[in-house]
């Protein structure tokens, strides 16, 4: 059984198993992230391991480990809540497998909303600064690092990939039974995916630099929709044709950060595969849908999928 953590967790800016159920905690949102929730809702059809280099620490998570990344790794919605917009959970996968290992001292960065920018510079909400820059965190007595990142970047606003969702929501009324959405895109989302991974292969190795001896994991994104898009009729405001396409743009995510977390000497942890059958479409939804059903942000991982996603963390350590 995992031994629960009795050093002290920072949060420096302003802070297969079953979810855990805590009394909830009241959490300030502001009326714009209000707004860019119920905008991520509404798209929300939008939506292994390498080898880590031979000097990386052999007791890797027993030193500092550092957790980085966006909504998917801070568990956005998930009870209970801190850190203002950026909605880290003390149920996010970083908690737990901190949990797990009982690192000698845990720092929590990530924050709802990040983009690769965000590793190393501040990250803004409407021009204000809810986060500073990840990377500082980073110290050279790191043992063990976490990151999920790169999806917001398919869109352009401060809502991340949400924009995508609601772009796909509304041309969706112009061509039913097409690929409106596709249509409307082209190839500009891969353009933006190849843009966001080049950018985080120099942040990689800035990490590297700054924490030469810590275990680097990369971890994707999982299963938010289905392989068959007609388990999504009625559910996702999307054509069927342009739910196909949103999974395939999903998968180019998690391969494209795979193929960079690999030839940066990091290990690629796989999520997507461990949490098929629970996506946003299932009768057994590890990632929430369009309007959850349990504390979570739409799209996003309820405390189930954390703890999936956790699991495949520490099965990539050899835990």
């Amino acid at each position: 059984m995992p031994r629960a953590v009795t050093h002290s967790t920072a949060n420096t800016d302003a802070p297969h198993s079953t979810a855990n159920t805590r009394a909830p905690q009241s959490t300030t949102r502001t009326t714009k992230w209000s707004s860019a929730l119920a905008g991520a809702g509404l798209l929300a059809a939008t939506l292994t391991t390498g080898v880590s280099p031979a000097h990386a620490a052999d007791s890797a998570g027993t030193g500092k480990y550092v957790a980085l990344g966006d909504s998917y790794a801070a568990g956005a919605g998930v009870l209970s809540q801190s850190a203002g917009l950026c909605m880290r959970s003390d149920h996010n996968y970083g908690h737990l497998v901190a949990a797990a290992l009982a690192p000698s001292s845990y720092v929590d960065k990530t924050c709802a909303g990040a983009k690769v920018s965000a590793l190393s510079t501040p990250q803004k909400d409407a021009g204000v600064v809810v986060n500073g820059p990840q990377l500082d965190a980073v110290t050279a007595d790191t043992s063990l690092i976490t990151l999920t990142i790169t999806g917001n970047n398919l869109g352009r606003s401060d809502f991340g990939f949400g924009d995508v969702a609601v772009v796909c929501s509304a041309v969706s009324l112009t061509n039913p039974f097409g690929t409106p959405c596709r249509d409307l895109y082209k190839d500009t989302l891969s353009t933006w995916l190849d843009e966001a991974t080049a950018q985080l292969a120099k942040d990689l190795g800035t990490m590297r630099a700054k924490a030469p001896k810590a275990r680097v994991l990369i971890v994707g994104y999982p299963s938010v929709l289905p392989d068959d898009p007609t388990k999504c009729l009625g559910q996702m405001p999307v054509t069927t044709g342009d739910l196909t396409f949103l999974r395939s743009v999903l998968g180019e995510l998690n391969d494209k950060v795979a193929k960079t977390a690999t030839a940066a000497g990091a290990t690629y942890v796989d999520t997507l595969s461990p949490t098929k059958g629970h996506d946003g479409c299932s009768a057994d939804k590890w990632v929430e849908g369009l309007i959850p059903t349990k504390p979570a942000v739409p799209l996003h991982p309820n405390a189930t999928g954390e703890r999936a996603m956790a699991d495949a963390v520490l099965h990539a350590l050899g835990r």
